[in-house]
């Protein structure tokens, strides 16, 4: 067992091992936690939209990378130097950032969680992705819209019904057009 269980990992620990050097090239060799950083501190964004553009540039850094965890450490610092210390837009700022950061480590092939998900469950490694994606992208456009909402009334208790009925819409009319 042990030498056929080698051979079934070996594809995936090669896999990994490009992802991880991929990674560590993104993040240290292109600073792209630093051109990030630069970008959003010299942009004029209102605060509205700030959730929605963190979202997006979290989503983007992480399926990059291939890391949530590299994600959260450059853009949360960001988003504290912009919102006060307690306030509810650095709530929805920083929950904006995780859940861009998991959506975009979910959907990157590069992704070692993407990567270890493939090989226990023994299917092709991009065969895993692209069943993936359609379900990652319908709630991250759920996502975006409700932070969005959040950004504008400034209310996570506002935007999370908003959240809610967003995704049960969306099952709903999933459930019809496979019915029909």
């Amino acid at each position: 067992c042990i030498p056929m269980g080698f051979k079934t990992m070996v594809p995936a620990m090669i896999i990994l091992t490009l992802a991880w050097t991929l990674g560590d090239l993104v993040s240290d060799k292109l600073q792209a936690g630093v051109f990030v950083y630069n970008l959003m501190q010299g942009a004029s964004i209102s605060t509205a939209i700030l959730p929605v553009c963190l979202f997006l540039v979290g989503t983007g850094l992480a399926f990059a990378t291939g890391t949530s965890w590299g994600t959260f450490g450059i853009l949360i610092p960001i988003a504290t130097s912009i919102f006060p210390e307690g306030s509810q837009m650095l709530v929805i700022a920083i929950a904006s950032i995780l859940a861009g950061a998991v959506c975009g480590d979910h959907i990157s092939p590069i992704s070692d969680t993407t990567i270890m998900a493939s090989a226990g469950a023994q299917c092709n490694h991009v065969n895993h992705v692209s069943t993936q994606l359609p379900y990652a992208v319908s709630v991250a456009a759920i996502s975006f819209i409700t932070y969005l909402v959040a950004g504008f009334v400034q209310s996570a208790w506002i935007s999370l019904p908003v959240g809610v009925v967003l995704t049960l819409g969306y099952l709903l009319f999933m459930k019809k057009r496979t019915e029909a």
